[in-house]
């Protein structure tokens, strides 16, 4: 399995990157989200770290391999677990994508379904399941924050620890809505950094 591929990136098409290796050129799928990333950098050396999917219907023998690109690791993982959610899957993800992880993240989390709807492919409907299967799960990617890079290259903060989404899980038990916890946890990890364990960011929410 190809987990990484580095080359010069050749040209961008709509929702691909074509990277020359030696005499080969490969094609990449790429979110939106990245295909902006990738604008500022063509004729440039670059190194996507991949997954492999299979498009087309094994039933009538017709499969084609392909590969979706990402920046780092981040992106990555989201990009799977938004795959995830009920109806979504992984074209409708490329093409749904458009905004970087943390923004879609936040949203999910803030159960902004109006924001999630302006997402290309993304409805009212698509949106709520969306929501409901993933608002428990992105906290780690929602409180990653999008810092500038070189040029118009942009860069993803660590994510912080699994604490962090145990601790959003405590508080939406205790009754906290989406927003509130998110705004204790802001300032938990501003204070007690990305990897601290759920029982010191719990005790850190509610220090008075």
């Amino acid at each position: 399995m190809i987990t990484a591929i580095r080359g010069k990136l050749r040209k961008l098409l709509d929702e691909e990157a074509r990277l020359e290796l030696g005499h080969f050129d490969y094609q990449v799928l790429v979110p939106e989200f990245v295909h902006r990333q990738l604008q500022s950098r063509v004729g440039e050396e670059v190194e996507l770290l991949t997954i492999h999917y299979f498009e087309g219907n094994p039933m009538q023998g017709k499969v084609v391999p392909r590969l979706i690109g990402f920046l780092n690791e981040a992106e990555l993982e989201f990009f799977e677990l938004f795959c995830t959610a009920d109806g979504v899957g992984t074209r409708k993800a490329i093409k749904a994508l458009a905004r970087p992880p943390h923004e879609v993240a936040r949203a999910i989390q803030q159960e902004d379904g109006k924001w999630l709807s302006t997402l290309p492919g993304i409805g009212k409907a698509s949106a709520d399941k969306i929501i409901a299967a993933l608002k428990t799960k992105v906290v780690r990617f929602a409180m990653a924050l999008s810092t500038s890079g070189v040029g118009d290259k942009q860069a993803t903060a660590p994510m912080v620890g699994k604490g962090y989404e145990e601790a959003l899980q405590a508080l939406f038990t205790l009754g906290h809505n989406p927003s509130d916890a998110r705004a204790r946890l802001d300032k938990a990890n501003a204070a007690l950094g990305p990897n601290a364990p759920t029982e010191e960011i719990l005790r850190e929410v509610y220090r008075t």
